[in-house]
């Protein structure tokens, strides 16, 4: 009996697969029923819970999770991206998700496949069938983002993971949010220190950024009861349509403090 592939469990295949299997009734090769089945209960939990997978389970966050706390552990300065800069970056994770999705329903094949770097780390080819010449690009891609979050924390995540891009997305409809109280804060900007996503948690108005990943620990930090709490809000888009929008990132004078 052979186990599944590692692209067979991966939530994000449902994503590549879903046009062929919409249009012809089959599936891109290398995926399989078990794609859609993950990529269904993926969305129904970012809808309840927002993007709750990438801060609790996903296993890539939590490598570069490890990478950030080795970082600090040896009091390496972390890389600070320019506001500007970074705001721009962001939009890497949609440019990449719509390059996967057009070159896998142009060739029928997971393209992504041989690139992409959670396959490269996890399917531990790297470990049991080292071969340079043939996979130097993926081990260079991959290579390239550890080094990237252990300067910068989530640097996949905030820059280029196109399962990323789709979650939030979804998290604008999500019905559990975290709310800021803006009448209960009083501009800390302790809970924007935690924050792996470097959001501006403290200029939150009402509801934290779609680019959250419900990871908590901005809450966890907040000193002032009820100043951010998990709301039930299934309509928190609208709310936040209705309000100026504030910058996804934290600013510089609030990095500095």
């Amino acid at each position: 009996m052979t186990s599944a592939s590692i692209d067979a469990l991966c939530p994000f295949g449902a994503v590549e697969t879903l046009w062929r299997t919409w249009t012809s009734g089959e599936f891109v090769p290398k995926t399989h029923p078990s794609n859609i089945v993950l990529g269904l209960a993926l969305l129904v939990s970012t809808i309840v819970a927002g993007a709750a997978f990438c801060g609790w389970i996903c296993p890539f966050g939590t490598l570069q999770d490890g990478l950030t706390w080795l970082r600090t552990r040896l009091k390496l300065p972390e890389v600070r991206v320019p506001q500007r800069m970074d705001r721009w970056l962001r939009y890497g994770r949609y440019l990449v998700l719509a390059l996967i999705l057009y070159m896998t329903i142009s060739t029928t094949r997971l393209w992504f496949a041989d690139y992409d770097p959670y396959r490269t780390i996890f399917g531990l080819g790297w470990l049991f069938e080292f071969n340079l010449v043939e996979h130097w690009l993926a081990y260079t891609i991959a290579g390239t983002i550890l080094v990237g979050s252990f300067f910068i924390p989530r640097f996949w995540c905030k820059y280029a993971c196109p399962l990323g891009g789709v979650l939030s997305l979804f998290n604008h409809v999500s019905l559990l949010r975290i709310h800021r109280t803006e009448s209960a804060c009083k501009s800390c900007a302790l809970c924007n220190r935690p924050c792996p996503m470097g959001i501006d948690v403290a200029a939150a108005n009402p509801f934290v950024s779609a680019n959250c990943i419900n990871c908590l620990e901005c809450v966890e930090t907040c000193p002032r009861h009820a100043t951010l709490e998990v709301y039930f809000a299934p309509l928190s888009w609208i709310q936040t349509l209705r309000r100026p929008q504030q910058p996804a990132t934290v600013t510089a004078e609030r990095s500095a403090e």
